[in-house]
């Protein structure tokens, strides 16, 4: 295998975050088209958890035999492939005429982008350097922080003008154009990267003791970070902090914004983080009782926790990112694809659980006769609970593992 020239390193690089950044915003634009597509579909906080977690459930059914595939044939023939399904699904949504359809879409469209970001994460564990790695995955985040950032105000600034089904045919046209700049700038895979087929298995994977370690953080803490800021935000803001709509894209764009400025200066650091021996697992121990107390503080004042509050929160959870690409490099290259995307999994069926499991839990206590605000606060205490029992198993299994991390 060898490392890919600079020049040639950017452009790959560019031609992935441009497919990334779509996905981000497919991501997270139920979050700002709840008010709307609740008022036109009459939907409940369960039905409004489960559509925007229908995109986190299509996008966890592909990750297993996604990361068998990425380590047979490569990044640029899997992330086409799939990338197709993503247009079908943006087609579908801004057809859908009742709540199944939406659904039905947007678990096609989760499938789609389900390669968005393993594709590159492998290609750059077997053409980019152990430093350059970290570097370029916090920067992948950074783009799909970008995405988000483009799917709160200007979406809202659009709604009026064009309403939200012509935003999901534009999205199909620029999910074509991404795969016509991913044909034309990423590599295939050479018999070199290949290392001869895949090797190994996923138990190899699942039965790894540093696998294991950052299960817990992943699914509750990350993947429950993920449920907040792409759909959980801007509910709370409208219906807890009492936001008007645009007021609640407004504090979307500013979280989303925090998060992109977040990552870029993760992406500067970690090269010399790395060097200096701040590895992974000491920065995500040091990370978390922040956004422990963070978490809390949100629950405590309610309503007076506005758009920052939650931007400080996702802010601290940024640390719990560094432990995917330090999943790729504990295995060998053979394995990337597969190590990550069960990471990816595992990340994924977090929010998918956390995201319809607020809404349910938000559904429960109103039934109890809680009014709103309570049945919000009292879902994310729910949450804070199960991210500090995580948290405990990391620092457990940290004691416990003599596999250091990146």
């Amino acid at each position: 295998m060898s490392v890919l020239a600079r020049r040639q390193a950017v452009a790959v690089f560019l031609a992935f975050a441009f497919a990334y950044f779509f996905a981000a915003v497919l991501r997270a634009i139920t979050a700002t088209l709840s008010p709307a597509l609740t008022q036109e579909f009459h939907l409940n906080a369960r039905e409004l958890g489960l559509l925007a977690g229908g995109y986190f459930l299509g996008f966890a059914l592909i990750q297993l035999p996604l990361g068998t595939w990425l380590d047979r044939h490569g990044p640029r023939k899997v992330i086409l492939g799939f990338v197709a399904f993503a247009v079908l699904g943006c087609v579908a949504f801004a057809l859908a005429q009742n709540f199944y359809a939406l659904l039905a879409s947007r678990v096609l469209c989760g499938i789609g982008v389900s390669s968005c970001l393993m594709a590159p994460l492998t290609g750059f564990r077997r053409w980019f350097t152990p430093a350059v790695q970290l570097r370029t995955n916090s920067w992948m985040l950074m783009t799909g922080s970008m995405g988000m950032v483009a799917s709160t105000l200007p979406v809202q600034w659009m709604l009026p003008l064009v309403g939200w089904r012509p935003l999901f045919w534009v999205l199909a046209v620029l999910m074509a154009l991404a795969m016509f700049v991913i044909a034309w700038r990423v590599p295939d895979w050479s018999k070199d990267d290949s290392t001869g087929g895949p090797r190994g298995s996923y138990a190899e994977v699942w039965r790894h003791p540093y696998f294991r370690q950052m299960t817990p953080i992943g699914i509750f803490s990350y993947g429950g970070m993920i449920a907040i800021q792409a759909l959980w935000a801007g509910p709370w803001l409208s219906r807890v902090a009492g936001y008007t709509p645009l007021q609640a894209a407004g504090g979307l764009f500013t979280i989303n914004c925090c998060m992109l400025v977040s990552f870029w200066t993760w992406g500067w650091a970690n090269p010399w983080l790395q060097r200096n021996g701040y590895r992974t697992d000491r920065l995500i121990a040091w990370g978390m009782p922040l956004v422990l107390l963070v978490l809390a503080a949100i629950v405590v004042l309610g309503p007076l926790a506005g758009a920052w509050a939650l931007a400080l929160f996702c802010v601290a959870s940024t640390c719990l990112s560094l432990a995917q690409p330090a999943v790729g490099m504990v295995f060998p290259a053979s394995l990337a694809g597969r190590a990550l995307s069960a990471y990816n999994l595992v990340i994924f069926l977090g929010t998918f659980a956390v995201q319809w499991g607020i809404g349910v839990a938000v559904d429960a206590f109103q039934a109890l006769g809680w009014d709103e605000v309570s049945s919000f606060r009292a879902a994310f205490a729910a949450y804070l609970a199960t991210s500090v029992l995580s948290y405990g198993w990391f620092l457990w299994a940290r004691s416990h593992n003599r596999t250091k991390a990146p």
